[in-house]
């Protein structure tokens, strides 16, 4: 899970680090569209859609939809700063990181070129963790603005392309490795994949590379139960549906009890997800793409219980492609979204 909890003195160095890196500017993507967006006047915002009882306790009658950034080519990765008070978030195809400021609302650039950064975490340190798909790596921000591999390859071959990232409360990181990145050229650059789509945990303070998982195709996605006992995965390539798949998590960091938690069920698409506090999955939505599919009824956030059901459907204009939680209670979620930023209070907060 990502640290929002850094010690005083590792906050304030990578504070000063980050407004070393940050370049000041618009966040605007040439030739990228601002997606137009009117919010709801309405409250409840019908676009909090309760699809079963229990979902009613989340969505607050007088909280809406709010477009807070748009203008970017293939938003993804988002992760709270909270000592800074403000969130960064890839824009893969702009080749940059961008950061968008809570207290000013504005948003800048904040590293730019970024390697084609995707999933975006913290350590229990507090500092940045990347994903980059040019480079087929991981790396780790100092405090000092250095940056560090933590991996960019497997017994001798070259890793995919590193996708999405999250740190266990030992400080272990996990993160998958499907080849989205290496397909083309809009991501990265085109290449060959030497490796099985994999899932790998990294041992804390840049220890051992581990490949944990490798039958999943494209595996995208992934997140922690509250208590870290279960470890959820989406699988983006299945066919026919995408799915979700939880796992036990023992102390070794050992997988076991391999079970599907969500089927998408048709064409539905999963990407990114988030665990709150009550151990809902809160998981970037959107269409297949399939002949005759209408986006609109699938672009968003869709909401499942600990059992694996639907339980709410937050309707975007965009596809969501990935989330987080943050804000100053936590309870504040951002939604990366094709070309803009989205966010929206609840009541919960993401599991930490």
């Amino acid at each position: 899970m990502p640290s929002d909890h850094a010690p005083g003195h590792s906050r304030r160095r990578f504070l000063s680090a980050t407004a070393m890196l940050g370049a000041a500017g618009l966040a605007h993507a040439s030739g990228a569209p601002s997606f137009p967006f009117s919010p709801q006047q309405r409250y409840p915002d019908p676009s909090v859609q309760i699809l079963d009882p229990s979902f009613a306790r989340y969505r607050i009658y007088s909280s809406s939809v709010e477009q807070l950034a748009s203008g970017f080519r293939w938003v993804e990765g988002p992760v709270w700063i909270a000592d800074g008070r403000y969130l960064l978030f890839s824009d893969i195809p702009g080749n940059r990181i961008l950061r968008w400021d809570e207290t000013s609302g504005q948003t800048s650039v904040f590293r730019s070129p970024s390697n084609y950064s995707n999933g975006l975490g913290r350590d229990r340190q507090g500092r940045l963790l990347t994903c980059e798909h040019l480079t087929r790596r991981v790396t780790r921000t100092e405090y000092d603005g250095s940056i560090t591999v933590l991996a960019d390859s497997f017994e001798g071959k070259p890793l995919n392309s590193p996708n999405d990232i999250i740190c266990h409360s030992n400080g272990t990181i996990w993160f998958t490795d499907p080849p989205f990145g290496i397909g083309g050229h809009w991501e990265g650059e085109k290449a060959k994949a030497e490796q099985p789509h994999g899932v790998y945990r990294i041992a804390p303070e840049g220890g051992a590379v581990e490949r944990v998982l490798d039958d999943l195709a494209g595996p995208n996605g992934l997140a922690f139960s509250p208590d870290e006992k279960t470890l959820y995965i989406v699988e983006g390539r299945h066919q026919p549906y995408r799915r979700v798949w939880a796992y036990d998590v023992a102390d070794d960091g050992s997988l076991s009890n391999k079970r599907m938690h969500i089927d998408a069920n048709g064409p539905g698409a999963l990407d990114g997800i988030a665990c709150d506090e009550d151990g809902n999955l809160w998981c970037g939505w959107g269409s297949s793409g399939a002949p005759g599919v209408d986006p609109a009824e699938f672009d968003g956030v869709m909401v499942f219980n600990r059992e694996g059901k639907a339980i709410g459907h937050i309707r975007l204009p965009e596809r969501c492609a990935n989330l987080c939680f943050g804000g100053e209670k936590r309870n504040r979620l951002f939604m990366a979204s094709s070309h803009s930023l989205y966010a929206l209070y609840v009541e919960t907060r993401g599991a930490v």
